[in-house]
């Protein structure tokens, strides 16, 4: 369904992606796990075009093209069909929840007003905030916004949905609304890459898990395999600094 190959990615000397490959089948929820720096949000951004990779392949569906090279009509054909989850939200201050969810049907995908309306009341539905469509963000909580940003992210049927550490901004005691939600959209069966840090969705929610350091996939495997026998000694270290699990036989 989705396809990357050989992703680089620098910022200035500093090498960010170092040649990562990532596939993705219909269904699959892959959350990718690291340490600070390691690429994972470079990663999901040069999916979406929202960075510009130096060097790599993408096919998705029907298109196949260059991540550096890609036409500007290539580059919105994938945005149309990919969601993006941001960490810090990113909804429009001065537009009502409704009108946040509403707003890329009507610019990007031509919906009608109505069309668009009945959409995201839906999406809203989903995330369980159709009783908050007129309320502004300011009138929200953080774990209110980030439905809100999800909601945007589904109400176009995205074949794939990217979410980067969606609740990472979120105090403690708000995390579990949005990976309660996260989760419903995963026994859904909305295709979903997810970087995060949040153990418990991981274990629970993916069929693969990636870890990366560095720039590079270090590892990857199911949930169990990852979480209890990790292979490599990176793996092992960041597992035991984030979970405090004792592998001294895993390796």
């Amino acid at each position: 369904m989705l396809k990357l190959k050989n992703i680089h990615k620098s910022f200035g000397n500093n090498e960010i992606l170092k040649g990562v490959d990532l596939e993705v089948k219909k269904g699959d929820i892959i959350v990718i796990l690291g340490p600070s720096g390691s690429g994972k949000t470079t990663l999901l951004r040069s999916i979406n075009f929202l960075e510009k990779a130096d060097q790599g392949t993408m096919d998705f569906g029907d298109i196949h093209t260059s991540l550096a090279k890609a036409s500007k009509k290539d580059i919105y054909n994938v945005r149309k069909r990919i969601g993006y989850v941001f960490q810090n939200y990113n909804l429009f201050a001065n537009k009502t929840a409704l009108e946040n969810v509403t707003e890329g049907l009507i610019i990007a995908h031509k919906y009608p007003k109505e069309k668009a309306r009945v959409k995201a009341l839906n999406a809203l539905r989903q995330v369980g905030l159709e009783d908050r469509a007129d309320f502004y963000p300011s009138q929200l909580s953080g774990g209110q916004q980030q439905r809100v940003g999800i909601a945007r992210a589904i109400v176009s049927e995205p074949e794939v949905v990217l979410f980067d550490e969606p609740t990472s901004a979120l105090d403690p005691e708000l995390v579990g609304e949005v990976l309660n939600v996260m989760k419903k959209l995963a026994r859904a069966g909305i295709t979903m890459i997810v970087v995060t840090h949040e153990m418990s969705f991981a274990e629970s929610a993916a069929n693969e898990v990636i870890f990366m350091d560095e720039g590079v996939v270090v590892e990857k495997g199911t949930p169990k395999e990852i979480f209890s026998h990790p292979k490599d000694p990176r793996t092992e270290q960041f597992l035991r600094r984030i979970i405090n699990v004792d592998y001294q036989y895993a390796i």
